[in-house]
């Protein structure tokens, strides 16, 4: 937020960027490192291998046994993780300040010494299909993933994270090692620490720890541009189940985009105020009672939940909007509701106190959302391989600056007909 300080920075020789903010309230640190490379990068025929790169890279390394990773942390009562999404990947630690040298070990193991051996590989092969086949289970992940893909035609943030079953079943060990390789270098990274610690001392390890991996020749990152698109898209799923759902989805602006702040208090308004956290946002409901769809799907007794997603990307990705049918409702009933509340935003805009309630809880998320080590250094970094850490630092006064006529513009230009992909996910026991 804007009335945080900035970080200091520092850029080794390599090409690794450092970010780190000291926090002195406990004696904690938290280390994130950060690689510009998520299942956007990925050619055709090699979906899900950024994900399953990253499953990899916690199977040991030159110098730390697959066995001993876990509990190099974990003696110091610490957490770790990782993510992969569209646009990054990323590896985390959080512990006491004493262990600060030591996961900055494992980052720079992680980064250069990664194993991929074959019989691991292998293993986890097994171990993602089974991940992907419990998505295909799950009606709304089933869902959104189908929506997605018809919501995109040329970019690849049409194919979903997890990768397509065919082209997990063909990749090999050295797609994976290679794909490492050329993506996981200094130059490709940046490395965000914050916490109890000393910024110059920080510098000073990550020296010794990363100063002598060489840095890569990066692969160019030139993608198809989505063309507009010019109707509404229909994705009907018929399959065993006991709820029905609806997902609307909205080609949406970029984070660097002017439009992407008012969508958000357009989301606010809609849905509910939610954060920019894509570690932590979803974990607390957002404040619904005056929501335009909560009040006319769920408290109209259509609907049992009702949610919406907007999430700062590099490139223009999708407003998705999720509703949960009550049980013996139609989904025309539901979509005509939705779409009438939908259209009138659209139309008409909002009202002058929906905009100021919609930018003080928007600005409140953002504070809850600095309320651990994890998180800020999480979003030092997620705004960085995104777009720069600079938007995130403005992100506050941008909301605050967020006026009525700004998001009736982008209610028009967003919220049509033409820019949606509709999904329904029916269950074949309805008998539709």
């Amino acid at each position: 937020m804007s009335d945080a300080p900035a970080p200091r920075t520092a850029l080794l020789d390599n090409g690794l960027k450092i970010l780190i903010q000291e926090i002195h309230t406990a004696p904690l640190a938290s280390v994130w490192c950060w690689y510009k490379v998520g299942s956007r990068d990925e050619a055709a025929g090699y979906s899900g291998l950024s994900h399953w790169v990253e499953h990899m890279n916690f199977k040991g390394t030159t110098n730390i046994p697959r066995e001993k990773v876990k509990g190099i942390i974990e003696e110091f009562g610490g957490s770790w993780n990782g993510y992969t999404w569209i646009d990054e990947t990323t590896y985390l630690e959080t512990a006491t300040r004493d262990a600060l040298d030591r996961m900055l070990f494992i980052e720079a193991e992680r980064m250069a010494n990664g194993l991929y051996e074959p019989a691991e590989c292998e293993s986890e092969r097994s171990v993602i299909i089974s991940e992907l086949e419990g998505g295909e289970n799950d009606p709304d992940q089933l869902l959104e993933m189908e929506v997605n893909a018809a919501a995109f035609k040329a970019h690849p943030y049409g194919h979903p994270t997890i990768g397509w079953r065919s082209d997990l079943q063909r990749m090999t060990r050295d797609d994976l090692y290679g794909y490492y390789r050329r993506h996981y270098v200094p130059n490709n990274a940046t490395l965000v620490v914050v916490g109890d610690v000393d910024s110059a001392d920080v510098i000073r390890r990550a020296t010794r720890h990363f100063g002598t991996i060489p840095p890569g020749t990066l692969p160019a990152r030139a993608l198809s541009v989505e063309p507009a698109q010019i109707g509404e898209r229909r994705v009907k799923v018929e399959k065993e189940g006991t709820t029905a759902y609806l997902k609307l989805a909205y080609h949406a602006p970029a984070a660097t985009d002017d439009a992407f702040f008012p969508l958000l208090v357009i989301d606010a308004v809609l849905t509910g105020a939610k954060g920019l956290n894509l570690w932590s946002s979803f974990h607390t409901p957002p404040p619904q009672r005056s929501a335009r769809l909560y009040r006319a799907l769920v408290e109209g007794r259509l609907a049992s939940s009702v949610s919406g997603g907007l999430l700062p990307t590099a490139d223009p990705y999708l407003y998705t909007l999720s509703i949960t049918a009550r049980e013996g409702t139609a989904l025309e009933a539901v979509e005509s509701v939705a779409m009438a509340e939908i259209d009138r935003v659209a139309q008409e805009g909002i009202t002058a106190e929906e905009l100021d309630k919609a930018r003080s809880q928007l600005r409140a998320r953002l504070v809850f959302e600095n309320d651990s080590v994890t998180n800020i250094a999480h979003q030092l970094g997620f705004f960085e391989t995104v777009a720069s850490v600079d938007l995130y630092l403005g992100v506050g006064d941008r909301i605050r600056q967020v006026t009525r006529d700004q998001v009736a513009e982008v209610a028009a230009s967003v919220l049509r007909p033409t820019n949606r992909t509709v999904g329904w996910f029916q269950p074949a026991t309805m008998g539709q």
